[in-house]
């Protein structure tokens, strides 16, 4: 158990763990000294870095919270997101406070769903009480449905932390939070929807210092790793991401530019919202509030002499002009766009009114994805293949593995079977054939004969990832659809 404050632990870079002494990189001597004396002998310093030290930190105070409650659903320590002091300051979720109890309930929910990594958290009132639900790797889960929970009060506590007005209940609004877990900054964005039985609630985290993710860690395979090299080390053009809302778009548009980042290279991005701190990379937030659209935001970044510029979205016909634009004129623009497939997304373009000769003339690639659950690596069990999982592989032209993951759930994946998410990905290249075909005004069937590409090359892409034990053929069924 901790034996010294959160504050003082944190602000001095020193923790306690059992009988070990922990250092940040910037530990105080003044903490140093404390914490030996706290221990009650001269303990030698175990120096981490600062993200290594953040987590520990995180672990024992969190881990220290949950035990001074009585366990992980019933703690009774608040953790006070609200900073009086300072308006718009960050308050960290494991500072000790004694506040009322729907404070409690509310940071409790808060601190359980950035622990837990959730994406998305949920308040649901009903006709019998509040529901609770967290979004964990793409799938909704229930934190609890009770009849003694104030809803109203719960969702006016959150109103107050995020700015709204708490009197119009009849509106939807939108807000923000900045919350720390243990040194981690948390991003909140929250939407209030009117209901029948009050307002619905849903919030989006976002782990702000979680930074770039490596490519390896994308689940690519060695020849897409390749092809998102050569892309990103292109002069210029437009390369898209495509895939529904929360397919790991912007996780891989970071990720190329991971790739582009040269000290020789200006970089500027838009996005909305930011979602993680790019060192070296200027950062725009948009706000329409104030007119500062994709589109103007582009134009005014056009205007800083950048070689690589992301666009977090395209989203209308001003934008992508805006887009098109910039690529002709030699830059090199990443962005996301709704679309099924890599195909599809040169359709959606043209919905959205670029003419063909621009977009042959300037899209260099686009890469399709999909996120799918990642088999427990605790409790996964290969099975052999059964001739139905055979004649799959064998008509998407692959060689059917012996054996197939099946996750038997445990408890360091709460029963589920799964862990974690792993990217299915489909990449495509516009070369001289379909450059020629999207020149012409092709249809979508006509530019997938001039590429030379099969009808469910993502669903292909998903079976080479069953082939390695990465997840299942259920779950790549739920989230691609069943294809034959």
């Amino acid at each position: 158990m901790a034996l010294l404050s959160f504050a003082f632990a944190r602000d001095n870079q020193v923790a306690l763990d059992g009988a070990q002494l922990l250092a940040g990189p910037e530990a105080t001597l003044n903490g140093l000294r404390e914490a030996r004396r706290a221990a009650g002998c001269p303990l030698e310093p175990e120096t981490l870095a600062l993200d290594a030290f953040q987590t520990a930190l995180a672990r024992l105070y969190d881990r220290a919270g949950a035990q001074a409650g009585g366990g992980e659903g019933e703690s009774e320590l608040a953790f006070d997101l609200e900073e009086t002091e300072r308006a718009g300051a960050a308050r960290d979720l494991l500072e000790d406070a004694t506040e009322a109890p729907v404070i409690q309930l509310v940071n409790q929910l808060l601190r359980r769903a950035v622990r837990a990594e959730a994406s998305d958290l949920h308040l649901e009132p009903h006709e019998d009480g509040l529901r609770a639900r967290m979004r964990i790797d793409g799938t909704m889960q229930t934190v609890f449905d009770r009849r003694d929970v104030p809803g109203r009060r719960v969702v006016s506590r959150l109103k107050v932390m995020a700015g709204l007005d708490i009197a119009e209940t009849r509106l939807p609004q939108d807000g923000r939070i900045a919350l720390r877990l243990g040194g981690r900054a948390i991003d909140v964005r929250m939407s209030t929807l009117p209901g029948h039985h009050g307002e619905r609630v849903v919030m989006r985290l976002l782990d702000r210092t979680a930074g770039l993710m490596a490519l390896d860690r994308l689940g690519l395979s060695a020849a897409q790793s390749a092809q998102l090299h050569r892309l990103a080390a292109l002069p210029n053009g437009i390369i898209l991401a495509t895939g529904p809302t929360g397919s790991g778009k912007t996780t891989t548009l970071y990720s190329f530019l991971r790739l582009a980042d040269r000290d020789e290279r200006n970089i500027l991005t838009v996005e909305d919202p930011v979602e993680f701190d790019l060192p070296g990379i200027s950062q725009t937030q948009v706000n329409p509030e104030i007119g500062l659209t994709f589109a103007r935001g582009l134009r005014s970044i056009l205007r800083q002499d950048p070689d690589v510029i992301l666009v977090g979205e395209i989203r209308d016909s001003e934008t992508a002009l805006v887009a098109a634009e910039a690529a002709l004129t030699g830059h090199l623009v990443f962005s996301s766009l709704h679309a099924n497939n890599v195909l599809s997304a040169v359709v959606r373009l043209r919905e959205l009114g670029l003419e063909a000769y621009l977009i042959s003339a300037t899209l260099r690639g686009v890469v399709a994805q999909r996120l799918v659950r990642r088999l427990c690596r605790k409790c996964r069990q290969m099975q052999p293949a059964d001739d139905a999982t055979r004649a799959l592989f064998a008509a998407q032209g692959l060689d059917a593995p012996e054996s197939i993951g099946q996750g038997r759930g445990c408890p360091a994946c709460e029963g589920t079977g799964f862990s974690g998410r792993v990217g299915v990905f489909d990449i495509l290249e516009v070369d001289d054939a379909l450059r020629a075909a999207i020149d012409e005004g092709a249809t979508e069937s006509a530019m997938r004969a001039a590429s030379g590409r099969e009808e469910a090359t993502l669903f292909r892409a998903g079976l080479e990832q069953v082939a390695r034990g990465e997840t299942t053929l259920d779950e790549l069924r739920r989230v691609i659809g069943a294809t034959s």
